[in-house]
């Protein structure tokens, strides 16, 4: 193979913290390249600079090798140079270009029309649109032949196994389904490369490998090199080439797959005792709850049917079950966002019961000051410092002495190192990875110090190491802050080291209740293979 992309002495600095340190290596024309490393290690700076995102280098060199036409503005792959332009019929020059010298410019806006990347947590749909419309702007963004547009839609959707959801709205699709769209528009441009950051984060298991299949293929039949980020170690290893370890901005080995997710592995083991914890009385009661909502198309639907269960002070209590059992509403009406059709969710504040089934600030408005909600879609504020996000611009007035010292102990209980609590603490959160910004998150929830937190699939875009220093913060503020924990999740490995009960849902009722060992005992062999998936 040919070489496509040559990343030389690369160095990348954030007010004066080096996040990539002399990167160097090759990627070749059509290989799928892994890159693997804890949260914070510099995968996502990598790789958008290696797209042409955000700002240069620090130091050192992207040189793409390309064949660019002679009379047109199509760029193409270093092997076709010689050949005619697909485009116009020009001659394909071969060409090497420093992709962030100033000199070229024209060139990289040329190259970056023939790159993509898929985020992981931005689906960048327009949501009120048809799916097959959201590809067909994709390729009117690149001028193809406006009478041709619906057919090639719909050849790419066809390439995405999604076909049987071209008429649906965008909106209303599922996030694996989402992520599909987006390859799909990905690869309307007739990509040379692909940069997957993470795409499969936010996904159940299962779903997450029909997508990283899907990348898979696009990349062989399309002869299209491809960049992958994931903390499913398995994907790395069954769809990649070769892959690169990522440690503290540093590239620790290169080579083949399995070799390097063992070396990942090595570190992943969890070491620390937590001893037995008693719990206390009921702190939570929900009594026959139900919630119906009206559709159109399907009539009724009843998404939670009947409900009734209690929580104890200082439980981790896990809420399981499969897309559509009715876990995300059930917790929706705990935390107070929607109310129930029918039925008591009963919280205790203090020594007196509140029924958030009741408006007003005496009921829900009071309750809900106490509930802490970390959600799988939470927001940052973009444009305020690590410390602002924990304290002013989330209504915690302190003085600035006090801010810092409750800032860095509630970073420490969400999984960071006092040291690196300490240096991140005036970054903003596009200077932290994806993994570091759920951590900030959870300590935004921490800090409020409520009575009860709810954590919406808390462990989806988390390599192993950061999910064993997420469950140790979980554990650690139970223990420290007698805090309760409701954990809502697919991720059934975090479910059994973390929850000491469980209930597991179906078609909006509770089919078990219990010690999650036995409960999760209880699952169907398909709900298994849904929620176990590959092995991150």
């Amino acid at each position: 193979m040919a070489p496509l992309i040559t990343v030389e002495n690369l160095n990348k600095e954030f007010n004066g913290t080096k996040v990539l340190k002399d990167i160097n290596f090759v990627l070749e024309e059509g290989e799928i390249l892994g890159i693997i490393g804890r949260s914070g290690a510099g995968k996502t700076v990598l790789m958008h600079l290696i797209r042409g995102v955000d700002e240069p280098p620090t130091s050192g060199k992207i040189i793409y090798h390309i064949s660019a036409c002679d009379k047109c503005s199509h760029v193409g792959l270093q092997s076709k140079s010689g050949e005619k332009c697909p485009k116009c019929g020009g001659k394909l020059v071969s060409m090497d270009v420093d992709f962030w010298n100033e000199d070229n410019v024209a060139l990289k806006r040329r190259i970056m029309g023939r790159t993509a990347i898929m985020f992981q947590r931005t689906f960048a749909l327009y949501g009120d649109d048809r799916v097959i419309e959201n590809v067909m702007h994709a390729l009117a963004d690149i001028n193809y032949p406006s009478e041709k547009q619906v057919s090639r839609a719909a050849d790419l959707l066809d390439e995405v196994r999604l076909s049987h959801r071209m008429m649906h709205i965008a909106r209303d699709l599922s996030g694996g389904e989402k992520q599909r769209v987006v390859l799909a528009r990905q690869l309307a441009k007739e990509p040379f490369m692909l940069c997957a950051d993470e795409p499969t984060g936010t996904l159940d298991p299962r779903t997450a490998a029909i997508v990283h299949e899907m990348l898979e293929e696009a990349a062989t039949d399309n002869q299209m090199a491809m960049m992958v980020s994931s903390h499913f170690s398995q994907i790395i290893e069954d769809v990649c080439n070769r892959a690169i370890f990522l440690e503290n901005g540093v590239i620790k080995k290169l080579g083949k797959p399995h070799e390097i997710v063992e070396l990942f592995m090595k570190d992943a083991e969890d070491a620390e005792e937590f001893d037995r914890c008693e719990t206390g009385e009921d702190i939570l009661q929900a009594r026959d709850v139900v919630k119906r909502y009206i559709t159109v198309d399907r009539g009724m639907i009843k998404a939670v049917d009947g409900v009734s269960f209690n929580v104890s002070e200082k439980e981790i209590f896990g809420i399981i079950g499969t897309s559509g059992a009715g876990k995300t509403t059930l917790s929706r009406i705990i935390s107070g966002i929607i109310e129930p059709t029918g039925g008591e969710m009963n919280i205790r504040i203090g020594e007196k019961w509140i029924d958030m089934t009741k408006p007003g600030i005496e009921y829900r408005g009071r309750a809900k000051g106490y509930i802490g909600l970390l959600h799988q879609e939470y927001d940052l504020y973009p444009h305020r410092t690590v410390l602002d996000n924990l304290t002013d611009s989330i209504g915690l007035e302190f003085p600035k002495e006090l801010a810092v010292r409750k800032a860095i102990i509630t970073l420490k209980m969400s999984g960071f190192s006092e040291e690196k609590s300490k240096e991140i603490l005036n970054r903003l959160p596009d200077q932290l990875s994806e993994g570091e910004k759920h951590r900030v998150a959870l300590a935004q929830v921490l800090i409020r110090e409520p009575r009860i937190i709810l954590l919406d699939e808390p462990t989806g875009t988390m390599d192993p190491i950061t999910k064993i220093d997420v469950k140790h913060s979980i554990l650690h503020a139970r223990e420290d802050m007698d805090e309760t924990f409701i954990v809502v999740s697919h991720d059934m490995d975090f479910v059994r080291d973390i929850c000491d009960r469980a209930i597991l849902m179906r078609h909006g009722k509770i089919v078990k209740i219990g010690p999650t060992l036995e409960v999760l005992e209880y699952l169907t062999q398909e709900e298994k293979e849904i929620m176990a998936g590959p092995n991150p």
